[in-house]
């Protein structure tokens, strides 16, 4: 795994990939029918900072994602203008391990009645 700050002048080991990602992404419907866009999938780092993640092969990317995942080739750079106006400036390549989007939490109070749903960020 590969995280790759956005920066003006990067090391030459920072440097991103030569060519295209593959990059995971999510449809989005703009109106109701078949039409739709696509929308890249933002992921978080084990510290929480938000990620933008490519893969250097279609073969990782379906080990960590499964073979459902959808996915567009885009070059690092940019990938990295389509995320920056989100304030996501980080980008990780090929990450060994995904794990699945949290599910929203039930907390059981002192009284049963009474429950708190905690929503996902």
């Amino acid at each position: 795994m590969q995280d790759i700050p956005c920066a003006d002048d990067p090391e030459p080991s920072d440097r991103p990939p030569a060519g295209p990602l593959y990059v995971p992404v999510r449809y989005v419907p703009v109106r109701p029918g078949p039409g739709g866009s696509c929308a890249a999938r933002l992921f978080r780092t084990p510290l929480g900072d938000r990620t933008t993640v490519g893969f250097t092969s279609s073969r990782r990317l379906t080990d960590a994602l499964g073979d459902g995942q959808p996915w567009i080739r885009l070059a690092a750079p940019a990938l990295l203008a389509l995320t920056a106006p989100l304030g996501v400036d980080r980008l990780t390549v090929d990450p060994a391990f995904v794990a699945p989007a949290p599910k929203p939490a039930t907390l059981r109070t002192a009284n049963p009645r009474r429950t708190a749903v905690l929503q996902e960020v």
